[in-house]
């Protein structure tokens, strides 16, 4: 007779993108999944913020590594597109605006990235650009294949011969700016190809350099935008889990994981309501430090990530304009002429900058929906500190509301002077018809971010890898993680690539067949025929073999006269 085995459980405490992938591959896979969310919203800080017809990003706003988000729609048996996530690409790439009054556009078009990099280094600039790409795809490829698609779950995963085989190639013992000093001779172009470590909340002179695989995939592949905003791919991601049978419980907040008597397992979670559900096993995609030390038991472990250093927090303005403003693109980033200092600032400093680099996006330039015909949505984001750490005795420490409205009000009007004067736009100030924010502590309290740090867990060597936060709790059974401060890190695709890890460390726990195939299997051409038969090259070229002849009757001829000699011949 036959035993239907019981339906495996799992709580996903947090639905930010890693935790509804994660439950809708667990889903997909047999488990019943239940996330409860505090917000009212999914999608974490990929979240949007709509106003008067107006409609702004407020987290990620450009979508990079698109591969990882089609092979994570293919994964779960549909695409992007059957879910109606209609991507478009933003072109140019980004307008970097200096403070001498000069630009660069950064494209995907090979010939307009010609012009820009000679403009400034002539042709051999150019050449070494070329470098520059093939040194940043090494980075991109090996990062996907031996990082992103690995799990490190232990100091020993990185002792495996195919990620050893390409630490020498990945610099990460190097930082971004010091590898782009190697092909970009002038500090303009070093700086137009290292701000985007911003992505990681880091510095380029502290990030390492396997990082520039994000201006890679900018400049290879493209920045994307989907259609209705940031947050379609969530709702995607929903909505799959939902038809696998996924439960969202929003605004229900968790107080605690529940813990066996032994202390040795996850059960479950108890809601701030008093509630109690019991599960195989509990997801946390809440930030980690506050997971460690709200959520789950003290612990020297949560007092030693509270320690560890964290990623950079913002001040981001949403601007609901009465006009478009022609003179912005869809992504533009404003660069401070003291580079360096700018952000030994914010990184070293944990402060906000005097002149800051800042990030401005304008949705409605690529997506008119995000805005009233005629009129322009902005998002402005300006990096700054994190909030005080008391251990560090470092971060934005403000003592009333009056000084964080000082603090805002710099921040505002550094953006609105520098855009007028680099760009030539006018009248921005009496353009803006209503404004959000979200400081360092909007941040932490919307979304219980440790001191407001936006990026999670800082990404220098030894907080990555092995080093950083393992997916699955080192102590407790049937208790993981997915999100940014655990492995592989931090952001939108980086994120969904942890969902898969994370799932299926899950499911080799419970043996369990994963419903997917491997990356290696899903980058198979399809339809091949003959033409298409990959040929491996010779082990010698033709020259190579004429040249080993050669070198072989030039050791026999030598051979012949050494046996001569002795008999009087050699001389002959």
């Amino acid at each position: 007779m036959d035993v239907k085995r019981k339906q495996r459980t799992a709580i996903i405490v947090g639905a930010g993108v890693g935790g509804v992938a994660t439950a809708a591959r667990l889903a997909k896979a047999g488990f019943q999944v239940t996330v409860v969310e505090k917000n009212s919203f999914t999608g974490g800080r990929c979240s949007l913020i709509h106003r008067d017809g107006y409609r702004f990003d407020q987290g990620p706003s450009l979508l990079l590594l698109p591969r990882l988000f089609h092979e994570a729609f293919e994964d779960l048996g549909t695409t992007l597109e059957a879910e109606g996530v209609n991507l478009l690409k933003c072109d140019p790439n980004y307008q970097l605006w200096f403070g001498d009054g000069a630009s660069f556009e950064l494209s995907t078009d090979t010939s307009r990235m010609k012009a820009e990099v000679e403009k400034w280094e002539g042709t051999d600039g150019f050449e070494r650009y070329l470098g520059f790409l093939q040194e940043s795809h090494v980075h991109y490829e090996a990062s996907i294949i031996h990082v992103l698609q690995k799990n490190f779950t232990s100091f020993w995963s990185m002792l495996r011969p195919g990620f050893l085989t390409y630490l020498r190639a990945l610099h990460p013992f190097e930082s971004i700016y010091s590898r782009a000093a190697r092909y970009f001779y002038t500090e303009r172009l070093r700086r137009v190809f290292t701000f985007g470590s911003m992505y990681m909340g880091m510095s380029p002179f502290d990030a390492p350099g396997t990082y520039s695989l994000l201006q890679y995939t900018e400049l290879a592949e493209g920045i994307w935008y989907p259609v209705g905003g940031f947050h379609k791919v969530v709702e995607a991601l929903v909505g799959i889990g939902e038809r696998y049978g996924v439960n969202y419980r929003l605004s229900t907040p968790v107080s605690s994981v529940t813990i066996s008597e032994d202390s040795r397992e996850a059960t479950g979670v108890t809601l701030k309501s008093g509630e109690h559900l019991a599960a195989d096993v509990v997801i946390i995609n809440a930030d980690l430090v506050y997971a460690y030390n709200n959520l789950l038991p003290p612990s020297d472990r949560a007092t030693s990530l509270s320690k560890r250093a964290s990623s950079c927090s913002s001040i981001s303005f949403y601007w609901a304009m009465d006009r478009i403003i022609p003179e912005l693109k869809t992504h533009n980033i404003f660069l401070a002429d003291a580079y360096r200092e700018s952000f030994d600032d914010i990184f070293q400093r944990q402060l906000m900058p005097e002149q800051p680099s800042f990030y401005v996006n304008v949705p409605s330039r690529v997506d008119p929906s995000a805005a009233p015909a005629g009129k322009d949505a902005i998002v402005v984001l300006v990096p700054v500190g994190h909030l005080l750490d008391e251990a560090e005795g470092q971060g934005l420490k403000m003592e009333s509301a009056q000084d964080w409205k000082a603090m805002i009000h710099k921040a505002r009007e550094t953006v609105l002077t520098t855009v007028e004067e680099r760009t030539g736009a006018r009248g921005l100030r009496g353009s803006i018809i209503s404004e959000d924010i979200n400081t360092p502590l909007s941040w932490r309290e919307r979304f219980n971010l440790d001191k407001g740090a936006i990026l999670g867990i800082s990404h220098s060597f030894f907080n990555v890898l092995s080093f950083r936060p393992s997916t699955k709790h080192p102590d407790l059974q049937r208790c993981y993680f997915v999100g940014a401060s655990t492995h592989p890190g931090t952001g939108v695709p980086i994120c969904l690539a942890g969902s898969r890890l994370t799932s299926e460390q899950i499911l080799e726990a419970y043996d369990m067949k994963k419903p997917w195939s491997t990356g290696v299997e899903k980058r198979t051409l399809q339809g091949k025929t003959d033409i298409d038969h990959i040929e491996s090259r010779p082990l010698l070229s033709r020259l190579h073999v004429a040249l080993i002849f050669l070198f072989l009757i030039i050791v026999a001829s030598m051979y012949r006269l050494d046996l001569l000699s002795p008999v009087g011949l050699g001389s002959i």
